[in-house]
């Protein structure tokens, strides 16, 4: 009999103390937010690419090889920094042509060419052309500034997490105390060129050659933060 009322003495008061608990348990709200800062960019990555085709291997690729030469060369007479230039894959395959009834080789090189001064990407693409480039893969703009603007997105995505759990709140009746957690779930990915509108002037001789339209980067952040309600 004493164990039947001491085990329930042990439940009523772990039952009272779960009460308790949730009495003074502080109101949440969890919200989220994402800031975005819009900027043109002032650098790119530009991927080149090297490629030569023939019957033996070994001729393919010394040719290949004296291109990619030449292309380095021309970085370097151009005074470009040896970090911004760098190798990305080196490949040397067999293929067979069915219509000829025979193999052939492939030679392939590709570079990425980091370029600090967008000014300088048509005179640098017309060298790399006139060197032997007979490849571009692709040009990815960046910014130099990504710290700042990624701080910037930062507070903006806080102020609209913010924002959301006033107007949440005010709804409730209630306002909006400290926050409690912070969890920071941006992506960590490379901003995307996202185009805009290019304004045409009517054509000028004189004027110098525009081939790359560098349009706006966006730098994202996001945030989930939960506040006290009071």
């Amino acid at each position: 009999m004493k164990k039947i009322a001491l085990v329930v003495f042990v439940f009523v008061t772990t039952l009272a103390g779960a009460q308790v608990t949730q009495q003074n348990q502080q109101p949440q709200i969890s919200v989220a937010g994402e800031g975005k800062i819009k900027v043109a960019p002032d650098q790119a990555d530009i991927t080149i690419g090297v490629e030569n085709t023939g019957a033996d291997a070994a001729e393919v690729k010394k040719k290949n090889d004296a291109t990619v030469d030449a292309v380095i060369k021309y970085l370097k007479g151009i005074k470009l920094a040896s970090e911004d230039y760098q190798t990305q894959r080196v490949n040397l395959n067999r293929n067979y042509d069915y219509n000829k009834k025979k193999y052939n080789y492939v030679a392939s090189q590709t570079i990425v060419i980091h370029l600090k001064d967008l000014s300088k990407y048509d005179s640098m693409m017309m060298g790399l052309v006139d060197a032997g480039v007979n490849n571009i893969q692709g040009v990815e703009f960046r910014t130099s500034k990504l710290a700042q603007y990624e701080s910037e997105a930062r507070v903006k995505a806080v102020a609209q997490a913010k924002q959301k759990a006033g107007d949440y709140a005010g709804a409730l009746g209630q306002k909006v105390g400290k926050a409690i957690v912070v969890t920071d779930n941006t992506q960590t990915f490379y901003p995307q060129p996202m185009m805009r509108a290019m304004k045409f002037e009517a054509a000028d001789s004189t004027a110098p050659q525009e081939t790359l339209a560098i349009g706006e980067i966006t730098v994202t952040a996001n945030v989930n933060i939960s506040f006290e309600l009071n």
